[in-house]
């Protein structure tokens, strides 16, 4: 049955849903929970029988014994099909009783009727071997993660005001793991606010008089940016790009792709500024 129907309707019980009624017996008011939440955790059986079927009835003693003796290995779900249509209709029932087993959040095998002992617990047997080892947990309960060490003495030494250190200590990680993002990101902002720290408000003045001086161009882009003017940096560089060739073109385009680093590229600022870095150098 894997795929072959939908169960997220059933995500939303409607208003006045009656409570559970048992450790096993489910309703449309908590299917969302005992079943499609726990089955991120164990395969669910869902067994749908009806009061007026004794051999329904049965069926669903017969589980409620078996999932006693299962360790926990999979969990049972009793569901009353005539007061519970939503999730017969779900499953697309034809007949009581019906039993499914779910498993991260879909339907994985079924079947229909009375079975015998023996074969109702091959079926089992299988389904629990089916998804031994790929239930990774309930995708809507966040998982924590133990802190890294290295990122919690990095962030205290950012915290202390300490630059330098953290600088260090970030590329300590980034010489560690070279792949490792997170490190990577925040080394290049450390840099930043180290070196646009360093540099007085007039750089702005100074590049504004010499609009030919790569170097002061370069710190008045980090002052504006620094002050929360990213466009007006990017715009500035981009000019100076157009202006330039050679060593000094090369230097302003590997400062103007840093800056734009500092920021989530899908930024409409960045994309923009993108689009005018290629018209200036094509």
């Amino acid at each position: 049955m894997s795929g072959a129907v939908d169960l997220s309707a059933l995500k939303q019980p409607p208003a006045g849903a009656p409570a559970a009624a048992g450790d096993h017996t489910v309703t449309e008011a908590d299917f969302e929970t005992k079943v499609l939440r726990r089955s991120a955790q164990v395969p669910v059986v869902v067994a749908l029988y009806s009061q007026r079927s004794p051999g329904s009835i049965e069926l669903v003693q017969l589980l409620e014994r078996l999932v006693g003796e299962a360790n926990g290995t999979w969990d049972l779900a009793a569901v009353e099909a005539e007061s519970n249509m939503r999730i017969a209709q779900a499953f697309g029932v034809q007949g009581i009783p019906t039993v499914i087993a779910v498993a991260g959040g879909q339907p994985l095998a079924d079947f229909q009727g009375n079975q015998p002992e023996a074969q109702v617990s091959q079926w089992l047997t299988a389904v629990v071997q089916a998804v031994e080892g790929k239930l990774e947990g309930d995708p809507s309960v966040p998982q924590e993660q133990p802190a890294d060490p290295r990122f919690t003495a990095a962030e205290a030494l950012l915290e202390q005001g300490d630059l330098a250190g953290a600088e260090s200590a970030y590329e300590s990680i980034v010489a560690q793991e070279p792949g490792n993002t997170e490190a990577t990101a925040a080394l290049r902002q450390v840099k930043f606010l180290r070196r646009a720290q360093e540099l007085p408000e007039s750089a702005i003045a100074t590049a504004d008089a010499d609009p030919g001086n790569v170097a002061a161009a370069l710190d008045a882009a980090d002052v504006e940016l620094f002050q929360q003017q990213p466009e007006a940096a990017f715009d500035r560089l981009i000019a100076l790009v157009a202006r330039t060739a050679g060593d000094e073109r090369t230097t302003v385009r590997t400062r103007l792709l840093e800056l734009f680093e500092l920021f989530d590229q899908a930024e409409p600022f960045v994309v923009a500024a993108r689009r005018k870095l290629a018209t200036a150098l094509y």
